[in-house]
């Protein structure tokens, strides 16, 4: 019988929406997982039951089998509890993972398993708004892309089940319910000072976290024929005011609100990573090797 050292017990939370998405690959992941280490696999029906998952884990690594929208609720759920400084997580993506990619985690089942159980924990910086938000990749004022609906769990061993769920579920809003990018008036401020003000209109703006505890933050004018340069600013905090505006946040569509404050925590988050991982390919992990473990 195989036996795993402390660090090698696996929490392995499967989010409802990779089994609806991709059973063959979560079924990969598993196997792989499960045969490098002692895994313990969670099969949640929903948010409140994947956070009490989540919440149990003891000493056991956390690894989540889902799509980006699983990966923040992670981070989010762990930031709340004031326990994500201490919590290296693992993620093997299975659905839209444009955002995981985007941070170092391989795309194949079997190359994002691998990484889980061989990788490094790789330190990476957070953005957290003033009601707790997180940002892991790019915020964007206004939103320009449709949110897929979150999926509804189904029974997949119960037909008449899933028929019924399919039909009482609401139904998923339709792409115009997400405003498309339009001129917008906004205050932007940069640790205090006034990058764009609310008589210059933009066309969007865009902060994302970097690696040194600082938020990159581009802010493109309005143009009107020739294109205008955008405006690019650094700092710790930013702070938007507006006339009830919307945002995205990696997954998620936010707002309306007239006033949000985003803050960096370097640091502040810990992603399994393979050891490969460089400076800008892909973006956002950092150059510093991991923390040692204490």
């Amino acid at each position: 019988m195989a036996t795993f050292a402390t660090s090698d017990q696996l929490l392995v939370i499967i989010d409802p929406s990779a089994r609806q998405a991709d059973g063959e690959s979560v079924r990969i992941a598993k196997d792989v997982l499960s045969a490098g280490a002692a895994a313990k696999v969670c099969l949640p029906d929903g948010p409140e039951e994947f956070a009490r998952a989540l919440g149990r884990r003891g000493s056991r690594r956390p690894v989540v089998i889902g799509d980006d929208r699983a990966l923040v609720r992670a981070v989010t759920l762990l930031h709340r509890q004031r326990e994500l400084a201490g919590c290296a997580l693992s993620v093997v993506p299975v659905g839209n993972a444009a955002l995981a990619e985007s941070l170092g985690v391989p795309g194949g089942t079997v190359a994002a398993a691998r990484a889980v159980l061989d990788g490094a924990e790789r330190r990476l910086d957070l953005l957290v708004d003033d009601s707790d938000g997180v940002v892991l990749g790019t915020l964007g004022i206004p939103p320009t892309r449709p949110v897929p609906a979150e999926p509804v769990p189904l029974a997949p061993e119960r037909p008449w089940y899933r028929s019924l769920a399919r039909t009482l579920a609401p139904r998923p809003a339709r792409l115009s319910a997400v405003p498309s990018p339009r001129v917008t008036r906004l205050r932007v401020e940069v640790d205090g000072e006034t990058v764009v003000d609310l008589d210059q209109p933009v066309e969007a703006v865009a902060v994302t976290p970097g690696r040194t505890g600082t938020a990159s933050v581009e802010v493109r004018p309005l143009s009107v024929g020739a294109e205008a340069t955008p405006l690019l600013a650094s700092g710790h905090t930013v702070t938007v005011t507006g006339a009830d505006f919307r945002y995205r946040a990696d997954a998620a569509v936010s707002g309306p609100v007239r006033r949000r404050t985003w803050r960096v925590l370097e640091g502040a988050w810990a992603l399994t990573l393979p050891r490969t991982s460089s400076p800008g390919t892909p973006a956002g992990v950092p150059s510093s090797p991991p923390r040692p473990a204490r």
